[in-house]
């Protein structure tokens, strides 16, 4: 062995050379850390429907007439019995979300001109499922003329408990995947070394309305919440 060679070997090779044997040397330490990284990720879901009695509505006044300030005070005019109507239904979150006034455009004599002005006025509020179409019918005798929008969600508590059992279906559903995978592979789930936790919500597909401009008096409106869907995402980090 030249002498290079035998500057390479550490004092623990060179003693067991001259020993006579040669032995594979396990480090322990490392092989625990190895087994201590071995996990497996899954993921669980979780769904609960719940119903939905609160209507989110967005309805208001909309009128054509031939000058701005005829317009507009005649929007005015409507839209305060509509909301004086909603006041005295007592509904929950009642604001303005949008005041316009704009030009109306035609072609005379193949020029644009101003023909007219239209204005709107549209509020936004919510009140109990059951009593929506009822009230919808109402507000236009009254002199809606716009129904935007109406959505279905369920309170706040129950929508908190709903959340809970969500999660509690998911982190089972998340448990449950990682015991059947490792039991197929003979091996036993030791501990959940992460967590985590992600969720969301879907209402209901919202009622849309066109402009309506008039609603026929012996017609009522029919309304059904239907159901809002909560789901939850549980993701386990286990160790086997």
């Amino acid at each position: 062995m030249n002498r290079l060679s035998q500057s390479l070997l550490t004092p623990l090779a060179a003693l067991m050379l001259t020993s006579g044997t040669i032995t594979l040397m396990v480090q322990p330490p490392v092989m625990a850390q190895e087994q201590s990284q071995r996990t497996l990720t899954v993921q669980g879901q979780g769904s609960v429907f719940i119903p939905a009695t609160i209507a989110q509505v967005s309805l208001g006044v909309e009128v054509d007439a031939e000058t701005a300030e005829a317009a507009q005070q005649q929007a005015a005019r409507q839209s305060s019995a509509v909301v004086e109507l909603l006041r005295s239904r007592n509904v929950d979150k009642l604001q303005t979300s949008g005041v316009r006034l704009n030009p109306i455009y035609s072609r005379r004599d193949n020029q644009q001109v101003i023909s007219g002005y239209r204005a709107s006025n549209i509020v936004s509020f919510q009140i109990s499922t059951d009593a929506a179409g009822e009230l919808l019918d109402t507000a236009v005798s009254r002199g809606a003329t716009r129904i935007n929008g109406v959505n279905f969600v369920a309170d706040d508590a129950a929508i908190a408990e709903a959340r809970d059992r969500a999660l509690q279906e998911a982190t089972l559903d998340a448990r449950s995947q990682a015991d059947v995978v490792l039991s197929s592979l003979n091996l036993q789930r030791r501990e959940i070394v992460s967590i985590n936790i992600s969720g969301s919500q879907y209402g209901s597909p919202p009622v849309r309305y066109q402009r309506m401009e008039a609603m026929a008096a012996d017609a009522s409106t029919p309304i059904e919440g239907g159901e809002q869907q909560i789901t939850a995402s549980v993701t386990l980090e286990v160790r086997y």
